[in-house]
């Protein structure tokens, strides 16, 4: 009797935890103005500001680019490659997605439909400054996803290609059974927790200078809420789902050497991907291919494509990829 009565017990408590620990998510505001871009920032329909950054060429741009960073990173992560882009005629513009960067609520997961809403406003307002030039999305990482979830919806923004850097495509699905439970009861249970990556050895870049440059920026989450952590695995699972509608011609960039991003989802993208698609992978390329020491030739590349799409990627799928494909047929 006692052991029963000690056993519901438990069981109270382990739902009661679960019921007054659910994730905390950021919640979309009512509508009070028009999204707007200004110099520095960009202020969406309820009012949010989000940090804003752009690296402008000296002449008339030739196309536009709007850059999504990756999980726990910022719109600086662009700072070089958008520099460099801007040198070749294109403008780039970048902003600080909900819950990073200099974010009101940073730290706070916003979730999969605000962060999709807030870059199909953005790329609105940025296409209203360049009705004559070609817009490109450019996602890296988390952003990748992010992208992939706002290109394929019904109501996909008007953008001319989709360039998808290391994309997050590895979600729930992917993972070992056991993991995917450890992290729905934390996110349920402790979502205030916060664990950082120190102590799994995965190296994201060879570029040692730039890593240094992150650990010492505290715009860079370094500790991540679990729930955090949930809803970025819930948001690979929806960018997965998406690729069935993926019709915007897409380029793929991906490192031979990533350690965060397994090869075997960006291979099963590339050969899923309804629309067209090109590939280019580098066998020395890490996780933050735009940020490595060898990141000056995948700039080279993509300014290449940028300006002739069509001649600088071939559309097969990449060598990389085929025994892959061989073995998850």
């Amino acid at each position: 009797m006692l052991l029963r009565v000690l056993g519901n017990m438990l069981l109270l408590l382990l739902l009661l935890m679960l019921v007054g620990c659910i994730p905390r998510m950021q919640r979309l505001g009512e509508p009070v103005q028009m999204p707007r871009l200004e110099a520095k920032r960009f202020i969406t329909a309820d009012g949010e500001i989000l940090p804003m950054r752009a690296w402008l060429p000296e002449e008339k741009a030739t196309s536009v680019v709007v850059a999504i960073h990756g999980f726990n990173d910022y719109s600086h992560a662009f700072e070089a490659v958008g520099t460099y882009l801007a040198q070749h005629g294109v403008a780039v513009y970048a902003y600080d997605q909900r819950g990073f960067g200099a974010t009101r609520q940073r730290g706070i997961w916003p979730g999969v439909e605000l962060l999709a809403s807030d870059l199909k406003a953005f790329i609105k307002a940025v296409g209203a400054q360049y009705r004559n030039q070609p817009l490109y999305l450019l996602g890296e990482s988390m952003g990748g996803a992010v992208a992939m979830v706002t290109m394929a919806a019904p109501d996909a923004p008007p953008v001319e290609r989709l360039i998808l850097v290391a994309p997050a495509v590895w979600g729930g699905q992917s993972m070992n059974g056991f993991y995917r439970s450890v992290l729905w009861v934390s996110a349920h249970t402790v979502p205030w927790l916060r664990v950082s990556g120190r102590g799994l050895k995965i190296r994201a870049s060879d570029n040692n200078e730039m890593l240094k440059q992150m650990r010492a920026d505290p715009l860079v989450i370094k500790k991540t809420r679990i729930d955090a952590l949930y809803g970025v695995v819930h948001l690979m699972d929806r960018a997965r789902a998406a690729i069935s509608q993926l019709y915007t011609p897409t380029l793929v960039l991906y490192g031979n050497r990533d350690q965060v991003i397994p090869k075997q989802p960006v291979c099963r993208l590339l050969e899923e991907i309804p629309g067209p698609r090109s590939a280019a992978f580098y066998p020395e390329g890490y996780h933050m291919l735009l940020r490595d020491r060898e990141a000056e030739q995948v700039w080279q590349d993509l300014a290449e494509w940028l300006q002739v799409p069509a001649r600088v990627f071939s559309s097969s799928t990449p060598a990389g990829c085929l025994p892959l494909l061989a073995q998850m047929d």
